[in-house]
């Protein structure tokens, strides 16, 4: 992609449910610049709405970090939900599916997983938590690096 076309890193502050709603739109907007099929980007875009809201509600707000990765390729696009909310105490237990802290399906960390290429979790009670999700565009995921999961 030439220079003059690259999308440029953002971060965007998560604090209010207009905020979901711009997040929402600045990835989707930035996938279909990358070339993001509707399929990838749909599952994008839905990923970062439930990663989005589970900043704001359980993390009492944050931000988001969304960069683009286009001198890959195939070109991708990684996010990273950050707050500085109670933490996540039972990391394997909130990513079972069906699991929920707010009485929702239980579907927000699991399903969000199951909507992108690789989604790692950095947390500690009392310190926050930051979400990373990486979608690559393309329909077969790219070999994992060596080392992780």
């Amino acid at each position: 992609m030439p220079a003059s076309r690259r999308s440029a890193p953002a971060s965007l502050p998560i604090a209010s449910d207009a905020d979901l709603a711009r997040v929402r739109q600045h990835v989707r907007h930035i996938a279909a610049g990358l070339g993001f099929s509707l399929v990838h980007l749909t599952k994008l875009v839905t990923a970062a709405s439930e990663l989005a809201r589970n900043t704001l509600v359980h993390g009492g707000g944050g931000h988001v970090d969304i960069v683009p990765l286009d001198d890959e390729h195939p070109s991708g696009l990684r996010l990273s939900f950050s707050d500085n909310g109670p933490g996540i105490r039972d990391i394997g237990l909130a990513m079972t599916e069906g699991y929920s802290t707010g009485g929702g399906l239980g579907l927000g960390l699991s399903g969000a997983k199951r909507l992108v290429h690789d989604l790692t979790v950095d947390t500690e009670p009392g310190r926050g938590t930051t979400v990373t999700v990486v979608s690559w565009n393309s329909v077969v995921p790219p070999a994992r690096r060596p080392g992780t999961p």
